[in-house]
């Protein structure tokens, strides 16, 4: 299968539109347990932002005028000091992109849920409006992956697909992982009907009940073999929190979760583990 820039099929964005300059970029929340503990990363939350400023809406696929949204990719880029971002469409689904390099600027995968990579000077992204992103971290062999979690992907096991993909892409065992859920829609707003909860292989609560993905997610990691210790979670809830956009509030813009490897310094000499041929995962 053919390479490009990053994965097979990438096309960066169109290089046509006139972009603007990029606006200033709000304040995204950060991972905070891994904030001092892995200074070698870049990971992180995009906020809505707002008046005076138009929101800052990342939303590749709706219907926000498309330059405005890439000077806010650029914003993004600048902001974490990255040379490249990817970023795909995403089908509540279990694809996964596995991503060697990448050319400067902005690319766009073929569909996927789910990007890995050990690559420093790239930027993965997975866009949100309530979904939970699961950021996900080797230190030892500093490889890393950024998985977008509704309940669909969830129940398809689109994060124990990225567990055994390290395992099986990189030689990293399960209980090498650290894991963390990041903003999403909270437990005291999230109302399903039972149809979800057994999708999820969880007792049927009889009618329309409030679920904890994020609880969820935690226990399937564990089955998964991570070890609970190094598993964290915000609190922090879509629907409630202002400063980000819901999908179950009315919302049609989006915030984009990241997660990126630091261009290494002249002493880093962190391990290289080996690597498949292979470029994506179904």
């Amino acid at each position: 299968m053919p390479e490009s820039s990053s994965v097979d099929g990438v096309r960066s964005a169109p290089s046509s539109l006139p972009i603007p300059e990029p606006p200033p970029m709000p304040a995204p929340v950060g991972v905070e347990p891994w904030a001092d503990r892995f200074p070698w990363l870049i990971a992180g939350t995009t906020t809505r932002g707002g008046a005076p400023a138009a929101p800052f809406d990342l939303g590749l696929f709706g219907n926000a005028p498309v330059a405005a949204v890439l000077g806010r990719w650029e914003a993004l880029r600048r902001w974490t000091g990255m040379r490249a971002v990817v970023h795909s469409r995403q089908l509540h689904g279990t694809g996964l992109r596995l991503h060697r390099h990448a050319n400067p600027g902005l690319h766009l995968t073929p569909p996927g849920d789910a990007h890995l990579t050990r690559e420093p000077g790239l930027l993965l992204t997975v866009a949100l409006a309530d979904c939970v992103p699961i950021f996900v971290v080797a230190p030892e062999r500093r490889v890393i992956a950024l998985v977008h979690a509704g309940w669909r992907g969830s129940a398809a096991g689109i994060l124990e697909h990225t567990i055994h993909s390290f395992q099986t892409r990189f030689g990293v065992d399960p209980e090498a992982l650290h894991l963390h859920l990041g903003p999403a829609i909270g437990a005291d707003a999230y109302e399903v009907g039972p149809e979800v909860f057994r999708g999820l292989g969880l007792p049927d609560p009889g009618g329309p009940a409030l679920l904890d993905l994020r609880g969820v997610l935690v226990e399937r990691a564990e089955r998964a073999g991570v070890d609970r210790r190094q598993i964290t979670r915000t609190e922090r809830g879509t629907l409630r929190d202002p400063r980000f956009f819901s999908h179950r509030g009315g919302d049609t813009g989006r915030q984009v979760a990241f997660l990126g490897i630091r261009d290494p310094g002249p002493d880093d000499d962190a391990p290289s583990p080996p690597d498949s041929n292979a470029d994506s995962e179904p």
